[in-house]
């Protein structure tokens, strides 16, 4: 992400910036367990995986911690928004209960391991709280909070918050924690190293042949041979499954500013009004507190200029916290899924040794160190009892919620098919005529969509402007400098290299 002046990005990698790389592997392996993607599920997963005596490589195409879970806003929490009410509806109380067991069981993991890596990760203990400032929201919040605490969590309705401004209500969930999730992460891949876990970045897995046993292959030719294959590539890299049509990206933005200590709300904070908005607070210099503020979220490459949302979630900050000085800003990206459950089990209903963990919906922390516990037991033959809340092989759910699943197939319909309807204009002055530098626009030449960026220095980078997953047209976000699919969320630089999945190759160059 391009970074304004005096602007950083993400709050975690500045203060923790990555080292020197870990190797790609030089040659073909073996091991019993393959994961791909070193973000908090794979990282969990092969943590969990390596205490019990499995051989395990992680495969990372960038470096360890940095992608999703880099930019997270690493709260630890069981209570995901306005969750309950509709699972106890959508999959009775029991499955109210056993998504809570499993998210509480999650925090408690994360502070087992933070205790027996003996890590500093900035962990500390406070509530969690949805809020609500229109008053015809209430009874919805009145509602989750009976459901939450018949679900076992300790949740209760309450008028009263740590936030400097009135609330109409919130859902108070004792008992949760946020963290620094590099300083966990890292300390993580130390232990898994210490262990005799391989990791690898830069290795970008572009091809699966399932089997006994099963053959991954990289980017660079390399062949991964193992028993089992674990895909934690935030969105999956395979689609075999047809993953992708229950799944949908969404996009946030954060800002960042330091507080008084004594100005910092105590307690994590998150409403579904205002296209969402989320509060914590981190330890910051000098004694001070950073106050995290989360929300505007859109799906990649569609919407009104990302610019223009950061300076809304900006201002969002100065009404309701005070005049700000903003140090951060970045944008995190989570996916969906249709029954709002994560996707976590065997990737298709033939697969015998190829695994997924997905669609965490903007709770990762806790489903990817869940998703560690639940594939771990299912590789090395446990029982587990969410097995079948998480199996991403479930037709049940999927009926039940068929609206929000054609909502989404039908969204994802209108740029497979639309872009391709799009008539290209041709002759006369071209939109890169007048292209800033810093913009990007997609331009017809020869027949063809073509993605034109201009760099600060005046020159021009042109690509091919169909993703390389499944052929939607691509945007330009102009804050971030990225190139997006607006179908499955792959994000590609201006050189059209890939930042971000399913996509697992790069956009090719084009001569304009």
């Amino acid at each position: 992400m391009s970074e304004q002046a005096g602007i950083l990005g993400s709050y975690w990698l500045q203060t923790l910036p990555p080292g020197d790389p870990a190797p790609a592997p030089e040659g073909d392996l073996t091991v019993d367990v393959a994961v791909v993607g070193a973000g908090v599920a794979g990282l969990s997963t092969a943590w969990e995986l390596v205490r019990r005596g499995r051989r395990v490589a992680v495969l990372e195409a960038d470096r360890i911690a940095a992608g999703v879970t880099g930019h997270t806003t690493a709260k630890l929490s069981a209570q995901h928004t306005l969750i309950y009410d509709r699972l106890r509806r959508s999959r009775c109380e029991e499955g109210a209960r056993l998504y809570a067991r499993s998210q509480t069981e999650a925090i408690r993991r994360a502070a087992e391991i933070a205790h027996e890596l003996g890590v500093d990760c900035d962990w500390e203990d406070t509530a969690s709280y949805t809020f609500v400032q229109g008053r015809h929201r209430v009874p919805e919040l009145r509602a989750e909070a009976e459901a939450a605490r018949a679900a076992g969590l300790p949740a209760e309705f309450v008028t009263e918050t740590g936030l400097p401004f009135p609330v109409a209500g919130a859902v108070r969930v004792s008992e949760q924690a946020q963290f620094h999730p590099r300083k966990y992460l890292l300390a993580l891949a130390d232990g898994i190293r210490r262990g005799g876990g391989q990791l690898y970045e830069g290795t970008r897995v572009v091809g699966l042949s399932e089997g006994e046993p099963c053959v991954l292959t990289t980017d660079r030719g390399v062949r991964i041979t193992a028993r089992d294959v674990v895909v934690a590539t935030h969105y999956p890299v395979f689609d075999r499954a047809l993953l992708f049509t229950r799944l949908s990206p969404r996009r946030e933005l954060v800002v960042a500013a330091p507080v008084d200590a004594s100005d910092a709300p105590d307690g994590m904070y998150i409403t579904p009004e205002h296209r969402t908005r989320s509060v914590r607070t981190a330890p910051y210099e000098d004694g001070r507190r950073l106050l995290i503020i989360t929300g505007e979220h859109f799906t990649p490459g569609t919407g009104r200029d990302v610019e223009e949302r950061f300076a809304t979630l900006t201002g969002w900050a100065a009404r309701h916290f005070g005049e700000l000085r903003i140090t951060h800003r970045w944008a995190t990206q989570d996916n969906d899924s249709t029954d709002s459950v994560p996707l976590v089990g065997p990737l298709h209903p033939a697969a015998h040794h190829v695994y997924v963990a997905t669609g965490f919906g903007g709770w990762g922390m806790t489903g990817g160190i869940m998703a560690g516990r639940l594939l771990c037991d299912q590789i090395t033959g446990r029982d587990n009892p969410w097995s079948g809340l998480y199996d991403p092989r479930r037709i049940a759910s999927v009926v039940r919620e068929g609206g929000q699943f054609l909502k989404h197939q039908a969204k994802v319909a209108r740029h497979f098919v639309g872009d391709r309807l799009t008539s290209l204009p041709h002759g006369g002055r071209t939109p890169v005529d007048d292209l800033a530098p810093g913009e990007g626009v997609v331009v017809p030449v020869g027949g063809r969509h073509v993605a034109v960026h201009r760099d600060e220095s005046g020159q021009l980078h042109a690509v091919a402007a169909r993703c390389t997953h499944m052929g939607c047209l691509v945007a330009f976000n102009r804050a971030e400098r990225a190139w997006e699919c607006p179908c499955h969320g792959s994000r590609f630089a201006p050189d059209g290299s890939v930042l971000q999945g399913p996509a697992v190759r790069p956009l090719r160059p084009r001569k304009i």
